[in-house]
């Protein structure tokens, strides 16, 4: 088996997300964050002569409380993502694509934390608090190449959409459940552009690009934060949002089976019979 370097694969490919990005933005709804917030709603907190937070003020229970500081938090942290990103994809057409993707993701960031705030449904002290102490500590993961970046980004956007149509499905708040399956759907098609790179290296490198995939099925994990000493993978779990035990059956088998290598020896023990 020939092993084409990131570089050769980076001009392999180049055709690939070119095609793909411009497909993206012609088919992508620029939606606009101020227009999902009650703005009415809001007041002043006390620096400004108005009051501040409280507990009793916040609407939402500790299921949705958890769900959207992670989501807002793991937006918020988005430099940190663009950098493991850039460190790959770092030519031409790429940069465009992952000066694209952090935009949209910040604009996550920027319609959970207004509804946050203007609702004052969290402790926005301890809401700041979080996000500075997380994007001081960053994110940080071991080296990949770059077909393992393209399968592991196509995983992340999967586990993200499920996550956000999960809470918009467990929601009674008709504006949460608006905010979170829009950016599902940015969450979506942006897989979409990742499942068609990795399509293409399966293509250009076969053996390659399936033992990449391989590699990320073993090592894959979403982000996960520690939030005052509580387990919110569990909780998460527990409420259906999103389970990482069924990752193999919701994140993995369906591309899988997308890309068409779903039979294959190398993934027969982590799935086992999900992807049959």
């Amino acid at each position: 088996m020939q092993n084409h370097t990131d570089a050769e694969l980076l001009e392999a490919l180049a055709f690939e997300i070119e095609l793909n990005y411009r497909r993206h933005v012609a088919e992508a709804d620029i939606w606009q964050p101020q227009d999902f917030i009650a703005w009415d709603e809001g007041r002043n907190f006390a620096f400004l002569g108005g009051e501040d937070w409280s507990p009793n003020q916040s609407h939402l229970d500790e299921v949705e409380k958890v769900a959207l500081t992670v989501s807002v938090l793991v937006a918020d942290n988005g430099p940190s993502y663009h950098r493991e990103i850039a460190r790959n994809m770092y030519i031409g057409q790429w940069w465009r694509w992952v000066n694209r993707w952090t935009a949209e993701e910040h604009r996550h960031a920027i319609v959970l934390r207004d509804f946050l705030m203007v609702t004052r449904a969290v402790d926005p002290v301890e809401l700041e608090r979080r996000r500075m102490r997380f994007m001081t500590e960053g994110f940080d993961r071991p080296p990949l190449h770059l077909l393992e970046l393209l399968v592991n980004c196509a995983f992340d956007e999967t586990a993200a959409a499920l996550r956000h149509r999960s809470l918009a499905a467990y929601t009674k708040n008709p504006v949460i459940a608006a905010i979170c399956n829009r950016i599902a759907v940015d969450d979506e098609m942006q897989r979409q552009v990742y499942v068609n790179l990795v399509d293409a290296g399966l293509k250009v490198a076969h053996e390659q690009t399936v033992a990449a995939i391989a590699d990320r099925v073993r090592n894959f994990a979403t982000p996960e934060l520690a939030l005052l000493g509580r387990d919110t993978v569990d909780e998460l779990a527990e409420a259906g949002i999103y389970d990482p035990r069924r990752e193999a059956e919701l994140v993995f088998a369906p591309l899988l089976r997308q890309w068409e290598i779903a039979d294959r020896p190398e993934f027969a023990d982590v799935l086992g019979g999900v992807v049959s």
